[in-house]
């Protein structure tokens, strides 16, 4: 599985995320309020924002999510922890601008992902805080169903036949 792939639908692209892209991305997370029910609520901080940073970019499946409609970036994600003997991804890491809360766009970059991901496995994690009470309504609007909590982060699942169901 390529893990990051150019990926495109009708209202957003997924480009690579890049080095270089660390002063666009953090001007958009520097928003306390994208932070609020995430268990690090102090990534809007520089050096906080810096480590998330830098593990997106080791990742290597991490992204820049754009808007078609004005081709501005309003938005990270990523794909981790492939297990190709299991068949399965996690998607998560997402933040979106707070311009686009309760739009398409969340719902479009999800469709977008597991989409493309499906080609490859057979099921996708969500791993959610448990305060995140806005990503858990959005994972479940997906079809995602919980699986487990460890700790203070809960899992949710998605099977290739159930998201193939619902489309």
């Amino acid at each position: 599985m390529n893990l990051q792939p150019y990926l495109k639908n009708e209202l957003v692209k997924l480009k690579p995320l890049s080095v270089n892209d660390f002063d666009v991305l953090f001007n958009i997370a520097s928003d306390p309020e994208i932070w609020e029910q995430h268990p690090d609520r102090l990534r809007y901080e520089r050096d906080v924002f810096q480590k998330y940073f830098d593990s997106a970019i080791e990742s290597k499946g991490a992204f820049l999510i754009i808007d078609n409609s004005t081709n501005k970036i309003i938005g990270s994600t990523r794909y981790y922890d492939f297990d190709e003997a299991k068949k399965e991804v996690a998607i998560g890491y997402t933040f979106i601008t707070t311009k686009y809360w309760g739009t398409d766009y969340n719902k479009a970059l999800k469709k977008l992902m597991l989409d493309n991901a499906f080609r490859y496995v057979e099921k996708v994690l969500f791993h959610i805080g448990e305060n995140n009470i806005r990503s858990q309504k959005a994972v479940g609007k997906l079809g995602a169903i919980f699986i487990e909590k460890k700790d203070k982060s809960l899992t949710y699942a998605i099977s290739k036949v159930d998201w193939q169901s619902k489309q």
